[in-house]
C-alpha cells in the first residue's frame, strides 16, 4: 500500500492513547481548582478539530464549551474567556503566528489556564502554556480524551472506563484494519476525481469539522484541488441548486446523532446527480468496539478512508502533499 506503514500507524495511535494518564492528571488538577468554561482554540486544521470536539460535547454535557478561531480572537476577543476559562489548543510546529499571538493576548489580558498539545516541545509556544503535553499525531483523539475526562468528572460519562478499556485494547488495530480495507476504494475514488474542476464535500455532526478540514487542508492546501465543504443541514438551502448531473459530490454518512441529516442528502442526490459518492462509516468494521460507541468514532473511520484517497491522488497527480506554493512561503 502506498504511504502506509502499519507498524508506525499502530505505534502512533497506541502512543496517543497512552497519553491518557498524563491528560487525566492535568484535567483532574484543573477540575479541582475549578473552571467556568472551556474554549478550544485553533486555526486551519486545529480549528476544524475544535469544531469536532465541541459537537462531541454538545449533546452530552452541560459544560459551557465553544471553539474560537485564533485570528478572529485577535481582532474581536471573546468576553466569555476569563481567568476561570480552560483554553485547549494544539500545534504541530508551535510557531503558528496567530496561535502564538492569541496565547500572548490571553495570558496578558485574562490569565486563563492553557493546556497545549504541542508537537515541538522546544518551540516558544511550549513555554507559554500552563500545561504542556507533547506527542505527534492524532490531534482529534487527544482533544476527545480531554473532553471525555471533563465529562466524566462532571458525572456525564458513566461509561468512561468501559469505553476506554475497549479503546486501549482494540482501537488501534481496528482503525488500521479500516485503512487497509479502504485502499481499493481509495484508489477507485482517486482515479475518478483526481482532476475534478471542483468537488463538493458534505458532512454533519461530529464529522462536519473533519469535512471542512478535509476539503480545505487536504484537497485545497495539499493537493491544490478546488473544493467546497458544506454542512448537511445547509445543503438544501443554496448549494443543491447548483448541483447538476456531472457535479462531483461526496457525502459522509456517520453514525452519530446527526446521521439522518447526511442520509437526507444521500437519499436526495440520485434525483439530480449522477456523479455522487456516499461514504458510510457503517460499512467498515470495528470488531473490538461496542455498537453504542461507533458514532463517537465515525470521524476516525472517515479519516482512515481519506488517508487512502490522499495517497492515491498524490501518486496519480505526481504532486507531493508537503509542497506549498504560499503557506509559510510568502508574507501575509
Amino acid at each position: 500500500m502506498l504511504k502506509f506503514d502499519k507498524e508506525k500507524t499502530l505505534e502512533n495511535v497506541k502512543g496517543a492513547l497512552a497519553l491518557r494518564p498524563e491528560i487525566n492528571a492535568v484535567v483532574d488538577e484543573i477540575n479541582t481548582n475549578g473552571y467556568s468554561n472551556v474554549m478550544w482554540l485553533g486555526i486551519g486544521g486545529t480549528y476544524a478539530s475544535a469544531m469536532q470536539v465541541v459537537v462531541h460535547m454538545k449533546e452530552r454535557s452541560a459544560i459551557e464549551t465553544f471553539y474560537e478561531n485564533a485570528a478572529e480572537y485577535l481582532t474581536t476577543g471573546n468576553r466569555r474567556v476569563t481567568d476561570k476559562t480552560l483554553v485547549v489548543l494544539s500545534s504541530v510546529s508551535g510557531s503558528t503566528e496567530e496561535i502564538v499571538e492569541a496565547v500572548e493576548k490571553i495570558k496578558k489580558e485574562v490569565g486563563a489556564t492553557i493546556l497545549g498539545f504541542i508537537d515541538n516541545d522546544q518551540a516558544p509556544l511550549a513555554s507559554m502554556v500552563t500545561h504542556l503535553i507533547s506527542y505527534p499525531t492524532d490531534e482529534q483523539l487527544k482533544f476527545f480524551m480531554v473532553a471525555d475526562r471533563l465529562m466524566y468528572l462532571a458525572g456525564e460519562f458513566p461509561d468512561y472506563d468501559e469505553f476506554y478499556k475497549e479503546m486501549d485494547e482494540h482501537f488501534a488495530n481496528d482503525i488500521v484494519n479500516v485503512e487497509e480495507s479502504a485502499d481499493a476504494f481509495g484508489l477507485q475514488f482517486a482515479e475518478k476525481h483526481h482532476e475534478d474542476d471542483i468537488h463538493y464535500f458534505v458532512g454533519a455532526g461530529n464529522q462536519w469539522g473533519a469535512t471542512y478540514s478535509y476539503a480545505m487542508c487536504y484537497w485545497e492546501e495539499q493537493h491544490w484541488l478546488k473544493t467546497k465543504s458544506i454542512e448537511a443541514p445547509e445543503f438544501f438551502h443554496g448549494m443543491f441548486e447548483i448541483v447538476e448531473r456531472d457535479t462531483p459530490v461526496t457525502v459522509y454518512v456517520g453514525e452519530d446523532s446527526q446521521r439522518s441529516l447526511s442520509e437526507r442528502v444521500a437519499n436526495f442526490l440520485p434525483q439530480i446527480c449522477g456523479n455522487y459518492t456516499v461514504i458510510d462509516s457503517k460499512e467498515y468494521d470495528l470488531p473490538g468496539i461496542s455498537e453504542k460507541y461507533r458514532g463517537t468514532l465515525s470521524p476516525f473511520i472517515f479519516h482512515a478512508i481519506n488517508n487512502r484517497i490522499d495517497a492515491h491522488i498524490e501518486h496519480i497527480n505526481r504532486h507531493p502533499m508537503d509542497i506549498r506554493r504560499y503557506y509559510r512561503q510568502l508574507q501575509y
